[in-house]
């Protein structure tokens, strides 16, 4: 169990299906060791805003295939750009992979940035997450996954909206019942100091929300 989590169940033991998500923090990556390891899918991050992008990505998004490992890209938004020009940014710098997993919009809240000061306000940030989700689901074909923090869910997203998309949940120190009550989830990111063989340093964990059968069925209708 994590250090410093109090989760009460369910716990990320009794999931079947684990995996990691990545960024050029990580450095470069054995992914052949990451896969013995028992890491079954990755999360990469790509892009960030309409002009950024990761600096291991291309290694990440090839290394992980190459070693048969599930993957699929994310988009961390910057909320003082045009949400169109975000994702035509994604789209130039992510392949359309039908084997990828889906991509992935990471929405979370920035208060602490110096280049944009942009107020969050409710109706807005829906509004835009709307066309982003759109365009995405437009340009690869598949329903695009939402990674949200508990802070930014609690302001934004709570208590229904999105419904009907994949959510990825961040929640270190409790079970996404305790910090998202009454939201379904698909993934569930349970630890942020992971150490895993064939990565140097600490990475973010993982869980799938089903058995190994229903992992199997979700790949497959992706």
């Amino acid at each position: 169990m994590p250090a410093g989590s109090q989760f009460s169940g369910p716990y990320p033991t009794d999931f079947e299906v684990h995996g990691i998500d990545v960024s050029k923090y990580q450095g470069d990556i054995d992914w052949n060791s990451v896969r013995r390891s028992g890491v079954e899918f990755v999360w990469i991050k790509a892009t960030e805003g309409a002009n950024h992008v990761d600096a291991k990505f291309q290694q990440n998004w090839t290394g992980a295939k190459q070693a048969g490992i599930a993957r699929g890209a994310y988009h961390f938004v910057w909320w003082c750009r045009d949400p169109r020009e975000e994702i035509e940014w994604f789209k130039a710098n992510v392949p359309n992979d039908p084997d990828a997993l889906p991509p992935v919009l990471d929405v979370e809240a920035t208060p602490d940035s110096k280049s944009c000061k942009r107020t969050l306000h409710r109706e807005d940030v829906l509004a835009d997450m709307r066309i982003m989700l759109q365009e995405m689901e437009r340009a690869y074909g598949k329903r695009p996954v939402i990674y949200v923090t508990v802070d930014f869910y609690q302001h934004v997203m709570h208590p229904n909206e999105f419904s009907d998309y994949p959510v990825w949940v961040r929640s270190v120190k409790h079970s996404p019942p305790v910090t998202y009550p009454g939201r379904r989830w698909a993934f569930w990111q349970y630890q942020s100091d992971g150490l895993v063989p064939g990565i140097r340093g600490k990475v973010d964990r993982n869980a799938f929300a089903g058995t190994r059968a229903q992992w199997n069925a979700w790949l497959q209708g992706r």
